[in-house]
């Protein structure tokens, strides 16, 4: 995957039809989305369970473009590989689940997946100071991890901060939490790159008629983009 700063609209599935994962991530990228997004949770580091390897391996061969699997998981290392295997091509860990990141990115490195840190809201942008270097991603968690639809929690000061310290090295700032097309133009204006969005594109939309997912879609990354005109 090449880098660029253009707006990327990266859909989470946390949101689709849990029936349908394989139709619903061809239905997404056929809409416009640039990415798709993997919630994976755990019931520990956060207060939910969702999905493992096995289901990032069973909608990879439905998935054309960029697989983005986040891991809100603890411990993260034991289960890199079996990401890496089932497709990832990028894997982020979050700073806040264990105590040695820098071996947790040499470990998602090592695989081939571009590698990614996260940042929930009460942690500061200093805390990823020292691993831009070891970094591809940088995401930015705008609410509580656990649950979509959740109320959008402004980090627009935080997202300028880690993008002062990127500078110009190929780091995406990824964001995640109650991105909409009210809430777009407030972190692109910051300098994020990468807008994941789960209810806000799959809101009114469905498998067997897929069109409001490209309207929701458009409607995101248009907002987005309007920062810059």
């Amino acid at each position: 995957m090449s880098f660029d700063r253009n707006i990327k609209i990266a859909p989470s599935i946390l949101a689709a039809d849990f029936a349908n994962f394989g139709a619903e991530c061809e239905a997404i990228e056929a809409q416009g989305a640039d990415w798709v997004h993997v919630d994976v949770m755990d019931g520990h580091f956060v207060p939910n369970i969702t999905f493992g390897p096995a289901t990032c391996a069973a909608i990879r061969k439905h998935i054309k473009g960029v697989m983005d699997v986040h891991l809100m998981i603890a411990p993260v290392d034991p289960y890199i590989d079996a990401f890496a295997q089932a497709g990832a091509d990028v894997i982020t860990a979050h700073v806040e689940a264990g105590p040695h990141i820098h071996r947790t990115l040499q470990a998602i490195r090592a695989t081939g997946a571009k590698a990614g840190v996260a940042l929930n809201p009460g942690t500061p942008a200093e805390a990823v100071a020292h691993l831009l270097d070891l970094t591809d991603l940088i995401c930015v968690m705008t609410v509580n991890p656990g649950f979509g639809g959740q109320k959008f929690i402004d980090m627009s000061a935080k997202i300028r901060a880690l993008r002062a310290m990127i500078g110009d090295r190929p780091v995406h700032i990824e964001i995640d939490g109650g991105v909409d097309a009210k809430t777009a133009p407030l972190v692109a204006q910051a300098g994020a790159d990468v807008l994941v969005a789960g209810s806000a594109v799959f809101r009114g939309g469905s498998v067997g008629d897929p069109t409001a997912y490209g309207k929701n879609i458009r409607d995101i990354r248009a907002a987005a983009e309007g920062v810059y005109a």
